[in-house]
């Protein structure tokens, strides 16, 4: 069973991939397209009901032109 914290974290992982996808004006199937995702994974993602993978974490970063550090330093 995963603990509060992994929850916890997989939240805050989703909330800051919709928050910053939302700010770029960029519709949440575009961003798994070009993850090569299907939308409802990201829906998923977003949402913190499913674990992301370092590869798809490493692909939203990039669209999202930031390094990995840089996406993870607003986590708490």
């Amino acid at each position: 069973m995963e603990s509060q914290k992994g929850k916890d974290l997989l939240l805050q992982i989703g909330c800051r991939i919709k928050q910053i996808r939302s700010s770029k004006g960029m519709a949440q199937a575009e961003l798994a397209d070009l993850c090569g995702i299907q939308k409802a994974s990201m829906s998923r993602i977003e949402a913190g009901k499913i674990n992301i993978t370092m590869a798809t974490l490493l692909c939203i970063t990039n669209v999202f032109e930031m390094t990995m550090p840089e996406f993870l330093e607003a986590l708490d």
